[in-house]
């Protein structure tokens, strides 16, 4: 099923969420971003276009700034942020050089989807760096959402972005193998849900557990994101972005996922 729906897809969209990006050490994992630049860029010499919403501007920020490590005010997130976000895109543009291709730089919030004008300029930007063989990396603009910084993620702005670039998938990266019964760091025995086509269902019988330490948002939030995706018609998969060449081991057929469908 995964397989398939990469192989049918033109215009995919990626969501790298921040334990994904980051190593063991809590920066930035350039081993990551070097790899997947490398598949992404080989999907898009087949025809694929790509769009990434990339999670991390605090964890670039901790790679550049660790004296701020230990700071929990908000003025200094932000700060922080502002400082990581170069770093973010320094090391996306780097990974994507080695590969032949240009990023650029597109930070939104959720503001900018409700304004008719916005929403416009936002999708005809899109569609120019796409055309152009440019790949957009998408960010919260974290510096001055604060609410977004407190309890906002970034899965439901790459649900807004799959919707607004009417892509023909989303797929969500992150550090777990898809969605389980219950939380399998706290329970062994907890299953994996490889296709769901009822969410408001699955929400009844799953247990779901708190956010990681890194990111801002949990299994609830991808679902969220899910479902505001399938009520567009675009299928969304979760799978675990840190699996060894992942991008390769999904369109083979090789890594499992969690599907959503209609």
């Amino acid at each position: 099923m995964i397989s398939q729906l990469i192989a049918d897809a033109r215009k995919i969209i990626f969501k790298i969420g921040s334990n994904t990006l980051a190593g063991s050490d809590g920066k930035i994992n350039y081993f990551f971003l070097d790899e997947f630049a490398e598949q992404t860029a080989a999907l898009m010499k087949k025809g694929k276009q790509i769009v990434i919403v990339s999670s991390g501007a605090q964890i670039a920020g901790l790679s550049a700034m660790d004296k701020w490590a230990r700071k929990k005010d908000i003025h200094y997130r932000q700060a922080l942020c502002a400082v990581g976000q170069v770093q973010l895109m320094k090391a996306w543009q780097q990974a994507f050089d080695e590969n032949g291709f240009h990023i650029a730089q597109i930070l939104l919030t959720r503001e900018d989807f409700s304004d008719t004008n916005r929403t416009l300029n936002m999708r005809n930007t899109l569609f120019t760096l796409v055309d152009e063989g440019i790949i957009p990396i998408i960010n919260e603009n974290d510096t001055v959402s604060v609410e977004e910084i407190k309890i906002g993620d970034n899965d439901t702005l790459a649900a807004n972005s799959a919707i607004l670039w009417s892509a023909d998938l989303l797929i969500l990266f992150s550090d777990i193998d898809g969605l389980y019964d219950k939380n399998p760091k706290e329970f062994p025995q907890a299953e994996l849900v490889e296709e769901v086509r009822d969410i408001d269902s699955v929400r009844k019988n799953i247990t779901i557990g708190a956010a990681n330490n890194f990111g801002t948002g949990g299994i609830a939030t991808k679902l969220d994101a899910a479902q505001l995706a399938l009520s567009y018609g675009i299928p969304t998969i979760l799978t675990n972005g840190g699996s060894p060449r992942s991008v390769e081991a999904l369109a083979a057929g090789a890594q499992k996922g969690t599907v959503f469908l209609a």
